[in-house]
């Protein structure tokens, strides 16, 4: 069940993750968008939900800025 909800919340951050027109809104909406899914991810799997915002968002920012 762990590995369903993991997956499914990676494959909907990163399809939502080139949301945007920009570098600047899509490197802040993967942000957005890594936080939430690095805290969801950490609850699950019993980590520290802040550490895994901090983690999923610097992944997130980065992924959305280079994306097109």
């Amino acid at each position: 069940m762990r590995i369903t909800v993991l997956v499914a919340i990676v494959g909907l951050s990163a399809g939502l993750a080139g949301c945007g027109e920009t570098v600047g809104t899509r490197a802040v909406t993967g942000g957005l968008i890594g936080a939430g899914a690095g805290a969801g991810i950490a609850a699950v799997t019993g980590g520290k939900p802040a550490t895994g915002a901090l983690i999923g968002g610097g992944i997130g920012a980065v992924g959305g800025a280079v994306t097109q």
